[in-house]
């Protein structure tokens, strides 16, 4: 049984909690509506680190290269709310 107070990793602990009183991962995680390629990586992040090694989840680091300069984008959405008729195409 794994607890945390945390509300960050509480739903992630109450799904392999679910899963063990269950004795059945496929329906855990269909109860909890994740996938078991999740419940996996949790299990495995538990095992090797503990229920604190949940909250360090890294997350994409954004790709800053695929965005505009924010003058650009800025003035494309201030057209756009201008003129709310305009597509797309029309805005491009």
């Amino acid at each position: 049984m794994f607890y945390s107070n945390n509300p960050l990793i509480k739903h992630k602990t109450g799904l392999l909690n679910l899963a063990e009183e269950l004795g059945n991962i496929s329906k855990a995680c269909k109860l909890m509506g994740m996938s078991r390629d999740t419940f996996y990586r949790y299990q495995q992040s538990v095992e090797q680190d503990g229920v604190e090694a949940l909250i360090n989840q890294k997350r994409k680091i954004p790709n800053l290269k695929n965005r505009v300069d924010e003058k650009i984008e800025q003035s494309v959405i201030n057209f756009a709310l201008e003129s709310p008729a305009y597509g797309q195409v029309r805005v491009k």
